[in-house]
């Protein structure tokens, strides 16, 4: 097996996921990230549930940004994730950024998350 950055971020994830655990008042919130879109879900680990789910390619993001994978679109992302977890009555997370570094998109969808009212 080689050495890739793609199995490097594997392995964090995997030993990441060894210790966080969301449950249904504090759900886990998964980050993806590719070159051109990034994906964030809300997830209850004890029912093994999806309770929400949102991309660079959901239309009330899309149009504030035509590109997806930049640090303005995470910032639409987590904004718009964030209104839509408060009206669902979540208020707080637990941010699992799959073995990604925070840094640059990743940081960006984080602070948005937190300014739209999350707490983690």
């Amino acid at each position: 097996m080689r050495n890739t950055k793609e199995t490097k971020r594997t392995a964090r994830h995997v030993r990441i996921r060894k210790k966080l655990r969301g449950v249904s008042n504090r759900p886990r919130l998964c980050v993806h990230r590719s070159l051109k879109n990034m994906q964030a879900q809300l997830v209850d680990d004890v029912k093994s549930v999806t309770i929400l789910s949102l991309s660079t390619l959901a239309k009330e993001v899309k149009e504030k940004n035509s590109f997806g994978g930049n640090i303005k679109a995470a910032q639409a992302l987590g904004e718009a994730l964030a209104v839509l977890a408060v009206k669902k009555g979540i208020q707080e997370i637990i941010f699992d950024r799959c073995g990604y570094v925070y840094h640059g998109r990743v940081k960006a969808l984080a602070e948005a998350l937190r300014k739209g009212g999350l707490v983690f």
